[in-house]
């Protein structure tokens, strides 16, 4: 069964993608797979660009999304 992120490790992962550490780094950092994080940015995306003219992300807005989520499979 995958884990899921907890909102610290959220925000975590928002502070080093806004500090605009690569992914693979954060990746290797936090001790998840690529796969996970792309995940989780797609998961917070905030819909604008980010000061290193990324996707912006939110461990807030990515913590809601996943409650939702799970909201809806109940």
């Amino acid at each position: 069964m995958a884990k899921h992120m907890t909102l610290e490790e959220r925000k975590v992962l928002e502070t080093r993608y806004n500090a605009g550490q690569s992914v693979p780094g954060i990746a290797d950092a936090m001790g998840f797979s690529f796969s996970t994080i792309y995940k989780e940015l797609k998961r917070g995306d905030t819909g604008a660009m980010d000061k290193n003219g990324r996707a912006g992300y939110s461990a807030a807005l990515g913590q809601q999304r996943l409650y939702n989520k799970k909201q809806q499979l109940r």
